[in-house]
């Protein structure tokens, strides 16, 4: 199985152990993984703005990027549900739908793909919050909303549970959003802030000493408001980098 592997333009630029933790737990599996060097955004800033024309050289600059691989896997919520739900735009070409049909956020695709039963040698003796995006809940099916009826489901947690010594934190609202939202936390600053600051309650009322998310876009926005608000103590990891054993 080749596996292209997609790291978003803020990882790259902010985050990199967050893309190296990535890279390193594909191959542990027994993947074989390229990173295609061409890459940049997917386009999705200017898509969730209705700017589609701006969006438009990004979105087909993926598709050249990895439409010769089997599967298209990333650490990022927001980003996959922009390739695999809104290319639209695109003339839907074989290029386009294979691209978007095969393109996989990273916890499902161990998960739902490769059916991962556990992570060898890998130890993380800590109380985990975890945060699923919206993006990843209601958009790719991570775990089950709370607003809908049915049988609970969380692919994460799942994962998670499979790391020896870590134990996971009860929250009170735990797919909540935090208020990232991408220009949302811009142009709602006030909104965006207070739901960060109930998360973050959220976190220290459970105990947590860690908070895991599948989208570091998420915890880029919990982590400065932490910061701003004189809470250094708490840390934000990617569950790559918890699944790989680092880097942290």
């Amino acid at each position: 199985m080749k596996v292209g592997l997609f790291i978003p333009c803020y990882i790259d630029a902010i985050y990199p152990e967050v893309g190296i933790a990535t890279l390193e737990l594909l191959e542990k599996l027994g993947l074989e993984v390229e990173y295609p060097t061409e890459q940049t955004c997917c386009g999705q800033p200017m898509s969730n703005e209705g700017d589609y024309k701006s969006a438009e050289a990004a979105e087909k600059l993926f598709i050249q990027n990895f439409k010769n691989y089997e599967y298209i896997v990333g650490p990022a919520g927001s980003c996959i549900k922009q390739v695999r739900i809104h290319f639209d735009c695109l003339k839907q070409s074989e290029d386009v739908k294979h691209v978007r049909k095969n393109t996989y956020e990273l916890v499902e695709f161990l998960h739902d793909v490769i059916k991962v039963k556990d992570f060898p040698g890998v130890k993380f003796n800590h109380k985990v919050a975890l945060h699923n995006s919206c993006s990843s809940i209601r958009g790719l099916g991570i775990s089950k909303p709370s607003e809908i009826m049915g049988v609970a489901f969380n692919k994460s947690a799942d994962l998670l549970k499979m790391v020896e010594g870590l134990e996971l934190a009860q929250m009170s609202r735990p797919d909540e959003c935090c208020g990232f939202g991408g220009t949302f936390c811009v142009t709602d600053e006030v909104v965006s802030a207070k739901m960060g600051k109930d998360k973050i309650s959220d976190y220290i009322t459970s105990g947590a000493e860690y908070v895991v998310s599948p989208d570091m876009s998420c915890l880029m926005h919990q982590q400065g408001i932490a910061h701003k608000n004189g809470i250094t103590h708490l840390p934000f990891v990617h569950i790559a980098q918890v699944l790989n054993g680092g880097p942290f």
